[in-house]
């Protein structure tokens, strides 16, 4: 019983790190220009001086124990609170969660009643938002259409969860068909559907990719100058897997540059960047790949060290360095 305690523990702290990652941050936006901030797990903040959209918000923190024993949980509003003064996020117009699991949607209501900002997503993400106390006027259910916040124009395209779970299921799959109101346990805030966000601006085109699946040719057409692209789970589904994933993500939008993200430990606290253990998932092997592919079918696309609380340029001209 010792023994695999020892071995657990050991398993538990053995993480890679971001040291060893070659590769310089994304340079800083210019007051005024398109910003994206990365705040951890996939919560991005994108600015233009004008107008916000906040993919995810996901502030609160559980905590390993709570996820383990099915423990109701809440909202933790002084780090949420916090996070919104801290990083300036005073213009929001939309929330925007890439699914409806609670490591990107549990704080939805929470952000949208401190903001008035518009929920936009699934059913399942429009009954988080209820289950909130969020008006009804707030909350947009995604029908195909695009949606227009200031200058920015956004699309909702249906993509898959990466198959992590157990020989290769989707973890707490399935729907949200109440209003969920919290506290609750982890375990009720279930998938929803899956969506890959693309939001266009005069100033450039980011493409938000929450989780580590994709249905090929979705993104034909899109054209991406930033792709923040989640890397979660790719060095336990393999290569080639990682290998399709990057051609639909990277090659096929032509993207300019890219930023690995959702390699974090979300049980640690907010601000605390620490990669998820190796057993769970390996960020130093899917950043190698990723050199690999970049190298193989996209050299003129960066590759940007990930930096907590960093606002970093969208577009960058073709002859500037990083």
């Amino acid at each position: 019983m010792a023994a695999a305690a020892l071995v657990v523990a050991l398993l538990w702290h053995d993480r890679p790190s971001l040291a060893s990652l070659a590769w310089a941050p994304g340079p800083e936006a210019v007051d005024g220009g398109l910003a994206a901030t990365w705040l951890g797990v996939t919560t991005v903040l994108v600015d233009d001086g004008e107008t916000q959209i906040l993919i995810d918000g996901f502030f609160s923190r559980p905590s390993l124990a709570e996820g383990l024993l099915r423990r109701p949980v809440d909202n933790d509003a002084a780090t949420i609170n916090y996070a919104l003064h801290e990083y300036g996020i005073r213009r929001l117009a939309a929330i925007i969660p890439v699914h409806s699991h609670f490591d990107h949607a549990m704080d939805i209501g929470a952000v949208a009643r401190r903001s008035k900002a518009s929920v936009l997503g699934t059913e399942s993400t429009a009954n988080i938002a209820r289950g909130a106390g969020v008006p009804e006027d707030q909350v947009i259910v995604a029908d195909g259409e695009t949606y227009e916040f200031g200058q920015f124009s956004v699309r909702l395209v249906p993509t898959r969860h990466g198959p992590i779970g157990w020989r290769g299921s989707v973890p707490l799959d399935g729907t949200i068909d109440e209003p969920l109101t919290l506290p609750a346990p982890l375990q009720s805030m279930r998938l929803g559907a899956a969506l890959s966000i693309v939001i266009e601006h005069p100033q450039g085109t980011i493409l938000v990719q929450g989780s580590s699946g994709f249905v090929a040719g979705a993104l034909e057409g899109v054209q991406a100058d930033l792709v923040l692209l989640c890397s979660y789970g790719l060095s336990s589904l393999g290569r080639d897997y990682a290998q399709d994933y990057w051609q639909e993500m990277v090659t096929t939008t032509g993207a300019s540059a890219v930023m690995p993200m959702h390699f974090d430990d979300f049980t640690r606290p907010f601000g605390e960047v620490v990669p998820f253990p190796r057993v769970l998932d390996d960020i130093e092997q899917a950043a190698a790949w990723f050199e690999s592919f970049r190298d193989t079918w996209d050299l003129d696309t960066r590759l940007y060290k990930p930096a907590f609380g960093r606002r970093i340029a969208v577009y960058v001209p073709p002859s500037s360095t990083t």
